[in-house]
C-alpha cells in the first residue's frame, strides 16, 4: 500500500507519539486533514494552540470505549493510527476492569468502526509488554494485538486492513521515567526497583517514523518490531544523576527484569529486515529473512546497547537549550512557520512542555 493517506483519524492524540505524529505530518504534506480523538478538552485546547490553530488539525472529544462517537469520527478516514490506551502498569494492575475496557473492548470498537467506514488501513501502537505477559497492561495490549490481526478476518473482501506496531520504552514520553530521575537527583538518591533491569529503548523521532514505515509496508495482518539498542536502567540513572547514590526499592507489581520483543514462539513466524522484523501467520510477502529455530529478542540479550555516554547525550537532547519554543509547524507554500525540516525540534518541544 504505498498511497500516502490524506485522511487521518489519531486515537488518544495528545499523548507524546501523537503531538510528535501531528507534527511530523503536518510539516511534511500540505494536503492531509488529521482528526484528533481523545478524551481530555484541555488537552486538545493546548494542542491546538501549540499548532497555531492549524485548519488541517480537527478535534473529536470521545472516548474509544464509545462506538458511536467513533462510529462518526471515522466517516471519510483513509487511515487510523490508534495510539488510545491506559498504559500504566501498577493503574493498570489495581483497575483492571477500566484496563479491560480501553484497551480490549477499545480496541474492538476502533476495529469494527474501521470495517464499517470503509476506513484502508488500520495501525494500532503495541509495547514489549504484550510479549508473554505478566502484567495486566501486557495482557490487554497482547489481546488488542489478537484482535487487530484478526480484524482482517472480519473485514472479509472489504478493503479494511490492520496492523500492529510493538516497540519498546519511548524516550522521553509522559510517564517515562526521566522526569523522575531529574528530580530526584536533586536529593542526592535515586531509587531503582532492581539493578538487574534492562528495557529496549527509543526516541519519539523513531517510533513516529517507525509506524510510518509500517503504514507504507503493511498488506494486513502483521506485527511490526523495530532493531532498536537496549540499556540498563542503573546506567540511566548514573547518566542522569553520576553522583547520587542508587538506591533499590523492589520490583513494582506487573514489571518484569527484562522485556521481549518477539518471544521463541513467534519467531517460527517472523521474518527478518534490515531493521526490523515482521510477525505474520502463513507468510506469503516477498523479502527478509527466516529467523533460526527459538529466536528470541530481549531487551538483555539485545546486540545494540546503549552506554552511560550515549544514554547522557540522548538525555541531553530533552533538556532545554535557550532556543525558542517553537508551537508550529510550516504550511507548505508559506514562510510564516518553521519548516519541515524542523519537526524534530518541535517535537522537542512537545516532550520538554509540561
Amino acid at each position: 500500500m504505498s498511497e500516502k493517506p490524506t485522511q487521518i483519524l489519531l486515537t488518544g492524540g495528545t499523548g507524546s507519539f501523537g503531538q510528535a505524529f501531528v507534527a511530523k505530518r503536518l510539516a511534511e504534506d500540505s494536503r492531509c486533514t488529521i482528526r484528533v480523538f481523545s478524551r481530555d478538552e484541555l488537552k486538545q485546547y493546548e494542542m491546538a494552540r501549540t499548532f497555531d490553530n492549524d485548519p488541517r488539525l480537527r478535534f473529536f472529544i470521545g472516548d474509544v470505549r464509545d462506538a458511536q462517537r467513533l462510529q462518526r469520527a471515522m466517516y471519510g478516514v483513509d487511515l487510523v493510527i490508534h495510539a488510545a490506551a491506559l498504559k500504566h502498569v501498577p493503574i493498570c494492575e489495581f483497575n483492571p476492569a477500566e484496563a479491560v475496557k480501553t484497551n480490549i473492548e477499545g480496541a474492538q470498537n476502533v476495529v469494527d468502526c474501521a470495517i464499517d467506514a470503509g476506513v484502508a488501513r488500520c495501525v494500532a501502537l503495541s509495547t514489549d509488554k504484550a510479549a508473554n505477559p505478566v502484567n495486566l497492561y501486557g495482557a490487554t495490549k497482547l489481546c488488542a494485538e489478537k484482535l487487530f490481526v484478526h480484524g482482517n478476518v472480519y473485514a472479509g473482501p472489504r478493503r479494511s486492513r490492520f496492523a500492529c506496531v510493538r516497540y519498546g520504552n519511548v524516550m522521553g514520553s509522559r510517564g517515562s521515567v526521566i522526569p523522575l530521575f531529574r528530580k530526584q537527583a536533586e536529593s542526592g538518591v535515586v531509587t531503582l526497583t532492581d539493578r538487574r533491569m534492562t528495557r529496549f529503548w527509543l526516541s519519539l523521532e523513531q517510533a513516529v517514523d517507525f509506524v510510518e514505515l509500517a503504514v507504507r509496508e503493511m498488506r494486513g495482518g502483521e506485527i511490526f518490531v523495530p532493531k532498536i539498542p537496549s540499556m540498563r536502567v542503573v546506567d540511566l540513572a548514573r547518566a542522569i544523576a553520576p553522583n547520587a547514590e542508587t538506591r533499590e526499592m523492589g520490583i513494582r507489581p506487573g514489571e518484569k527484569l527484562h522485556e521481549l520483543l518477539l518471544t521463541s514462539e513467534e519467531a517460527a513466524d517472523a521474518r527478518e529486515f534490515e531493521d526490523h522484523y515482521v510477525i505474520k501467520r502463513k507468510w506469503r510477502g516477498t523479502g527478509g529473512k527466516a529467523l533460526a529455530d527459538r529466536f528470541v529478542y530481549a531487551s538483555n540479550t539485545n546486540h545494540q546497547w546503549l552506554d552511560v555516554e550515549e544514554l547522557r547525550a540522548r538525555v541531553e537532547e530533552l533538556a532545554p537549550d535557550g532556543s525558542p519554543a517553537v508551537n508550529a509547524v510550516e504550511t507548505p507554500g508559506t514562510t510564516t512557520r518553521p519548516g519541515a525540516t524542523q519537526w524534530r525540534r518541535v517535537t522537542r518541544d512537545l516532550v520538554q512542555s509540561p
